[in-house]
């Protein structure tokens, strides 16, 4: 791994980084008005009941892979004590403590490849989050959640709000039920891409490469577990929060599109 997981973290962070633009053209005006509101938050109401379960209020919380930075400013907004991102786009952490800045609420912004988070972050915090689409970008799922459990204190909680890796085999393309199924669920290789990831208006470009990582509900349960973490609580949901699908929520059958797990890290 030590050798190989640069090729591909140094290619998303490239790849990151020339999106960014659009993803702010599209969305800053709006993100500015909605923060300048105080308290605002941008979590769902499915998560956000989830965090004030576990508890939020006084605790020292990170998020891995935080992109812009909204969704850690309405953990801060929430009530946490302190709120630390990490994520390795320059873009989107510069857009991240420029929109915290605009909101005037306190949080922390740290680039930083996942896998190289500074020693002095070790046993900080209390609680970490990670939401759609981060677990994806990662070449070893296993590794991943070893850094977490390093950054958190002994009982503190991994709160993951993700895609269902069902929704991994889907054709995208196919946009009108019935579903398309176009992939293994137990796929191997990850996915090469170079066409725009610009989600929200679909700008097209020519990208760097960029590199998605497939993985099973079992190999998230086996890595957690494998890191010191026992898994307390995994919820399944019709929800689309990758608002890829959104046409599918409607089907009668239901599909597995979304998941909460929560774990906890054991003492050692």
């Amino acid at each position: 791994m030590d050798g190989d997981h640069k090729k591909y973290t140094e290619a998303n962070r490239k790849a990151w980084n020339e999106v960014t633009p659009y993803h702010q053209k599209a969305n800053r005006e709006r993100l500015l008005r909605s923060f300048a509101q105080p308290g605002f938050s941008c979590l769902d109401e499915t998560i956000t009941g989830k965090i004030r379960e576990i508890g939020i209020a006084g605790k020292e919380v990170a998020q891995l892979g935080c992109n812009n930075g909204r969704e850690l400013i309405s953990l801060k907004n929430l009530g946490a004590k302190r709120a630390v991102g990490f994520d390795i786009s320059d873009a989107a952490i510069d857009e991240a403590r420029a929109l915290a800045a605009h909101a005037g609420v306190a949080c922390e912004f740290v680039r930083t490849d996942i896998y190289e988070i500074p020693q002095e972050f070790q046993s900080n915090f209390d609680l970490i989050y990670i939401s759609i689409g981060v677990l994806a970008w990662m070449p070893d799922l296993e590794r991943f959640f070893g850094i977490a459990s390093g950054i958190l204190r002994p009982g503190g909680y991994v709160l993951i709000y993700e895609m269902h890796p069902f929704m991994q085999m889907v054709d995208e393309q196919k946009k009108d039920p019935p579903v398309q199924l176009k992939e293994s669920y137990f796929r191997k290789e990850p996915w090469v891409d170079t066409e725009s990831l610009d989600y929200y208006t679909h700008a097209k470009y020519d990208s760097s490469p960029q590199y998605n990582f497939p993985y099973t509900i079992s190999k998230l349960f086996m890595s957690l577990l494998r890191s010191n973490i026992s898994i307390k609580f995994i919820g399944e949901y019709e929800s689309d929060i990758s608002c890829c699908f959104t046409d599918l929520e409607k089907m009668e059958a239901g599909l597995p599109m979304s998941y909460i797990l929560v774990g906890e890290k054991r003492a050692e």
